[in-house]
This record gives C-alpha cells, sequence and structure tokens, in this order.
C-alpha cells in the first residue's frame, strides 16, 4: 500500500485564484472577490485547525507585471509571508487563465515574458527563504485550449484554435520551468488538468469515436510536455514531475453532455480513472481539485475518499487530496454565492464560518489516511501482493 509523503497535509486546500477575461470583457479576480488577498493569513490559521498544511494558491500576473519586466509584488508578497508565518506550504499558480493585457497569447512574447515573469517570481521566492518551490506553471493548459481556444468562453475567447492555443501553452509551460530551475534546481512542478470519462450511448460508429477522442484528448497537454506529442515543443519526461489531476461530479458525462449517474454501469469508478493515469505516466498523483456545491460536499467527499483508498491498496501513489475551492465563491458567470468551501466568506474581522458537517467528514477521513500498514502489509508489498490493511 502506497503511504503518500510529498505534502506537508494529505489534505490540501485550494484557494480559487482564476483571473480570466469573461466573454463580455470583464476580468475576474477571484483572490480579491474571496478577500483572501486581505484575510490570507487568517485564512491559513484556519485551515491548519483542521489539520491542512499545504495549499494551493496564485499569484496574479496580470497585477504583478504592470509593464514588460517590471514586476510589482505587492499583492503577493503578504501572502508569501503570511504563509510562511503560519508555516503553510503552497502550490503556487503562476497563470490561473490571465495575463496582461499588453500581450497576444498567440506571439511568440507570450512565452518569452512568462519564462521572464517566472524567473522573477522564483528569485521572489528564494529571496523570501523557500528554496524547493512547488509549482504549477499554467494552470488546466487542455481544459484552457478548449473554454478559451475552442469554445470562446473566456479569454482568448476564439474557436477553432484549440490545438494551437495548447502548444502555446506548452511552450510557455516548458520554458517557465527551465528558467525556474536555473534559479531553484529543486522545484517541483504540478502540472494540473482534468480526467474525464465519456460515453457514447449511440450504435453509430462516429458518436462512438467521437467519445473516444474526447477521452483521449484529456491526455494531450501531458503528452506534449512529456515529450509523447509534438516532440517539436521540447517536451520530456522531467517536466511532467507531479500529476495534478481535477475531478468533480460532472466530470463524467454521455457524448450528448448529460451527466453520467454515479449509479449507472457506464460510470467510471475514480480509482479506475486514477489508475489509468498512473498506468500511462508513471507519475505520483495530487487530486488538485476537488469538491461540490451546498450539500453535496460531504457525500462527495466521502466518495472521493474512499475511491482514492482504493487507489492507495493498489499501490497507486495518490499522494493528497486537495479541496477545491476551500472558500465560498462568487460565480463566474453572475457572481452568486457558490457554497462550496469548508470556509464561508469572510466577516469585517476575517473571520470565516465553518461548514461543520464537511469538517466533521474531514476530521474522519484523516483517520482513514493516517492509519500505517502493518508488518504483514509491508512485506507482502515488497513480495507483490496486495493485501488489506
Amino acid at each position: 500500500m502506497h503511504q503518500p509523503s510529498l505534502f506537508k497535509s494529505f489534505f490540501l486546500g485550494g484557494f480559487e485564484c482564476s483571473t480570466h477575461r469573461r466573454r463580455d470583457g470583464r476580468r475576474l479576480d477571484l483572490i480579491a472577490g474571496t478577500r483572501h488577498d486581505q484575510y490570507a493569513s487568517n485564512d491559513y490559521a484556519a485551515l491548519a485547525h483542521h489539520a491542512i498544511h499545504s495549499v494551493r494558491d496564485g499569484m496574479r500576473w496580470h497585477l504583478i507585471e504592470t509593464a514588460k519586466g517590471r514586476y510589482d509584488w505587492s499583492s503577493v508578497l503578504p501572502m508569501i509571508r503570511a504563509a510562511k508565518a503560519q508555516r503553510t506550504e503552497v502550490i503556487w499558480d503562476l497563470c490561473h487563465y490571465g495575463w496582461p493585457d499588453d500581450i497576444d497569447i498567440f506571439k511568440a512574447e507570450f512565452v518569452e515574458r512568462f519564462a521572464a515573469y517566472a524567473a522573477a517570481a522564483t528569485r521572489l521566492l528564494r529571496n523570501e527563504g523557500i528554496e524547493a518551490p512547488l509549482i504549477t506553471p499554467l494552470n488546466e493548459i487542455s481544459f484552457w485550449a478548449w473554454a478559451g481556444g475552442s469554445v470562446a468562453h473566456f479569454n482568448p475567447t476564439v474557436r477553432r484554435r484549440g490545438d494551437e492555443l495548447k502548444r502555446q501553452l506548452v511552450r510557455a509551460a516548458i520554458a517557465a520551468m527551465e528558467a525556474i530551475r536555473e534559479i531553484l534546481p529543486k522545484a517541483r512542478f504540478i502540472q494540473v488538468d482534468p480526467i474525464i470519462h465519456v460515453v457514447s450511448r449511440s450504435t453509430r460508429r462516429r458518436d462512438r469515436e467521437r467519445a473516444e477522442r474526447l477521452k483521449f484528448e484529456q491526455y494531450t497537454a501531458w503528452d506534449m510536455l512529456c515529450g509523447a506529442q509534438h516532440p517539436e515543443l521540447g517536451g520530456k519526461p522531467a517536466y511532467l514531475d507531479i500529476m495534478g489531476v481535477n475531478y468533480y461530479p460532472h466530470n463524467q458525462w454521455y457524448a450528448n453532455r448529460q451527466d453520467i449517474p454515479m449509479d449507472s454501469p457506464d460510470y467510471r469508478p475514480f480509482h479506475k480513472l486514477l489508475a489509468d493515469a498512473f498506468q500511462r505516466y508513471g507519475k505520483p498523483l495530487l487530486i488538485a481539485e476537488t469538491g461540490a456545491e451546498s450539500e453535496r460536499r460531504v457525500p462527495w467527499v466521502r466518495y472521493v475518499c474512499e475511491q482514492v483508498d482504493i487507489a492507495l491498496r493498489q499501490n497507486i501513489p495518490v499522494e493528497g487530496i486537495c479541496l477545491y475551492p476551500i472558500t465560498d465563491y462568487p460565480g463566474w458567470e453572475n457572481n452568486r454565492h457558490c457554497r462550496t468551501g469548508l470556509l464561508g466568506y469572510a466577516d469585517a474581522q476575517g473571520q470565516r464560518p465553518v461548514f461543520s458537517p464537511l469538517a466533521d467528514e474531514l476530521t474522519l477521513q484523516r483517520r482513514r489516511f493516517e492509519r500505517k500498514p502493518t508488518l504483514e502489509a509491508l512485506n507482502a508489498q515488497q513480495a507483490g501482493l496486495q493485501l488489506p490493511v
């Protein structure tokens, strides 16, 4: 049975940090929208109270690079120092869908500017005493390419350029990782994208092939990063360091976009999707985002934990589960109050109410993952056997 050890805590908290422009041109800033920028220290302390000592958080490139090569760190430096003061380990997203308005994302300048910004952010982290940072260069490359480059859902708000955008984002991620490791060779990278399952109920061959193509496409950014596709981009296995897989209740659907019910024989258990990813790449896994809204929060987290437990028993190296978002947040499209978090909206003093049913469930689930394997199980694992713990 695999014993997770990569992060300070098995459960992580993810702070929603999207900064994209919507189709109507409005830029979102969810770090500001949740007031996490004001209350980062309180937020990290609140999570520590629930034994969550590792988080995903974001740097906002559009605020930091005020002009080409000119960086203002005032939006992120207090967060870095708050995390250090609270002894919170952070996986930093350098770009969560948003970039400075003066850059054309399809031009070579985007790659060059992003690599320079990544290097500058790395020097900042080094100056703050962080020698082995955890970094996600570009969040959800495959999803971003689809949402921004194929269906014009958000920036760059174009259609039929998804493959082109995906390759460009991979180029930028590779350039950034090279720049980062020149400064801090011990940096680790988490490459995040959704894992999905698509089924066609049609008897037509074309429909079945389309469903299979969609399932295949979930891997393309990871394939490019490790050099299995489009090797001219410069990918190699070292760039696919840690796989961050995002999984929500809507990640399995029929080809007509109807969700597959969890009690349907067409629904593929989550532990099997994790096995598919591990067998394809052989890399450690982080559940980089998972969660549900309102009263579904508890049963969903329970299901994910049960499935991760099965995966760990099968010696699949799942290193943690990140609850995302860990705070409630204003919805992307209509600013509605999305009740997804362990923590709610902050009051004037920066205190957030706790969704106690989820807190109680996390207490129970921590006991599941904190257990130690028996000597018999360890001996069996060395012998290549699988015994229950």
